[in-house]
């Protein structure tokens, strides 16, 4: 799948096509639409070391860093919590390939957590409050509700496992749980606070990037009203429903360039960002409704696509009469993307 890689010579950041195998991990460069033959680069995981989550980029919360055993280091950045922690189990049990019983750990959730003797609650707080390794602070739009000082549900379970406070996702939960029950944080914004009312502990607390959290003691919400917020934050603000790498073919030039894909409904809204860059900022976007989404024939070169593609494609054009081509990786992907955007138009 797609990934954005962090160079070694010029530190900028470049989308490669990754193929995990069970000793190294190859990357392609992406020319025209279609994948170059020869692997730009290969990964070779033996001596490997994994770090997940890591968090050395504060803009960047998604990534996977790994150690060669030459200490040559590698950031790859993934889309989604999901899809860095699928993409992190696949490469540690590659790395581990020799060694059967790690891996089966690596599979194995505890189904209990107990507080380690060394480690008060307190502790773990005042280590969030550190201004440089304590947990980052953001604003955050909710229901058209602006709030200050806030962290996500999945930035606490990311901070608290590399901070080696928990060594799972399960753990962390339970530990951030433990913190709000303790009146140490509390839930703003809709979808957490509505998690505190579930009768079941484990969730109470969401590893969720909607779900907002921050500290007990924090100042209040600064809000405004829906009718203040801007029509690009409003449209900014509705509820993730998919996101992905994909690649789309430009307007003007013509050519092909990965891009991040975020799917939104309430509203419905498709944007795409260019993940080499810094910023979270979208590159372009539409509303879907109005729009007719299809998938393209693979035999030859549809009408409108420029370049020679691998297929896989499909189109989505808006009321308005703007022709989006648009590549997934596989076929199965192509019919997931269509799926989901086509009830929200």
């Amino acid at each position: 799948g797609f990934l954005p890689l962090q160079g070694h010579v010029v530190r900028n950041w470049k989308v490669r096509w990754f193929v995990l195998l069970q000793d190294k991990l190859l990357y392609y460069k992406i020319e025209g639409g279609k994948k170059e033959p020869s692997p730009k680069g290969r990964i070779l995981l033996d001596g490997c070391t994994i770090t997940c989550p890591c968090l050395e980029y504060e803009n960047r919360p998604l990534l996977i860093k790994l150690k060669t055993k030459t200490n040559t280091d590698y950031f790859l950045e993934c889309c989604s919590r999901e899809e860095r922690d699928s993409w992190a189990l696949d490469i540690t049990g590659a790395i581990h390939a020799g060694h059967p019983v790690q891996v089966q750990e690596l599979h194995r959730m505890k189904n209990s957590f107990k507080l380690l003797e060394n480690i008060s609650l307190h502790n773990i707080v005042e280590r969030m409050y550190d201004s440089s390794t304590g947990i980052k602070l953001t604003r955050n739009l909710d229901q058209g509700n602006r709030y200050k000082e806030t962290f996500t549900g999945s930035a606490l379970v990311d901070w608290l496992i590399s901070n080696s406070f928990a060594v799972s996702r399960f753990e962390a939960v339970t530990l951030a749980s433990m913190l709000m029950d303790e009146n140490f944080i509390r839930p703003v914004g809709v979808r957490s606070t509505e998690a505190t009312r579930s009768s079941d502990p484990s969730e109470k607390f969401l590893d969720d990037s909607t779900a907002l959290y921050m500290f007990a003691e924090s100042s209040k919400k600064n809000t405004s009203s829906k009718e203040e917020v801007h029509f690009s934050i409003s449209e900014l603000s509705g509820t993730i429903v998919k996101q992905g790498f994909l690649v789309k073919q430009g307007h003007k030039r013509k050519n092909w360039k990965v891009r991040k894909f975020v799917l939104r409904a309430d509203p419905a809204f498709l944007h795409y960002y260019d993940p080499t860059k810094e910023d979270n900022k979208p590159v372009g976007g539409f509303s879907l409704r109005g729009c007719l989404v299809s998938a393209l024939e693979d035999n030859g070169v549809p009408a409108g696509v420029k370049g020679n593609v691998q297929g896989n494609l499909f189109k989505i054009i808006t009321k308005n009469d703007i022709h989006y081509y648009i590549q997934a990786s596989s076929k199965a992907e192509r019919v997931q993307w269509i799926e989901a955007i086509k009830p929200l138009t």
